[in-house]
């Protein structure tokens, strides 16, 4: 190999390294605009509210066994008007004093808008769930008195969108108190067969990394 030969190959290979660099600095000055981009907006949770819940079943049948049928109406609300929200996987349960009465109900995936409000109207159903001795006297003794406190929980994923970028995901759990009176019809509306409960309760939201 001569040594002009020796020389151009000592060119394409400082040119080669000249390119690398410039494509790594580029990435390093992207992902800084991106970081402070991201540090600046600075993405609030989404805001939940439990709108009503419907009633079609709640029976407790010897010796343990809680069967309730319902329908609960959430709203979701993206306070940011520069970020979208990408909800990836969503489920929505029933619980009672932290035992789940229902099977999960998924939501499909929904990407929300800045500033935009989602509603979301699922079916929640569990048919003769076995609950634990004291929870079915603590449930008994609830209802006797008139007055149930549920929970309706939301868990899943989500992820942000800020322009064109997607941020990875982050874990999502939303809890929302339902207060159920079994005595006070003035505070349900008979539908048919079901009651229903006009609540307009905030939720609590958890934002956690995935």
């Amino acid at each position: 190999m001569g040594s002009k030969d020796c020389d151009r190959h000592d060119d394409n290979r400082e040119l080669a390294k000249r390119i690398s660099l410039a494509v790594l600095g580029f990435l390093i000055v992207l992902a800084i605009v991106i970081f402070l981009v991201w540090a600046i907006l600075h993405p609030a949770k989404p805001h939940f509210i439990l709108r009503d819940v419907t009633i079609y079943a709640f029976n407790l049948t010897p010796p343990n066994y809680l069967t309730s049928n319902m329908q609960v109406t959430l709203a979701s609300r993206n306070p940011n008007d520069r970020i979208g929200i990408y909800y990836q996987k969503l489920d929505v349960l029933a619980s009672y004093r932290n035992q789940q009465i229902t099977l999960p109900t998924l939501i499909p995936r929904t990407y929300q808008g800045h500033e935009d409000v989602t509603i979301w109207s699922p079916f929640l159903l569990g048919n003769e769930v076995p609950v634990a001795p004291f929870l079915e006297e603590g449930l008994n003794q609830d209802m006797n008195a008139g007055m149930v406190l549920l929970k309706i929980k939301v868990f899943g994923e989500l992820k942000w969108k800020v322009g064109t970028w997607i941020s990875g995901r982050y874990q999502m759990n939303v809890n929302c108190p339902a207060y159920i009176s079994f005595s006070d019809r003035t505070k349900s509306i008979q539908v048919g067969l079901a009651m229903k409960y006009q609540l307009v309760q905030s939720c609590s939201v958890d934002i956690s990394l995935d």
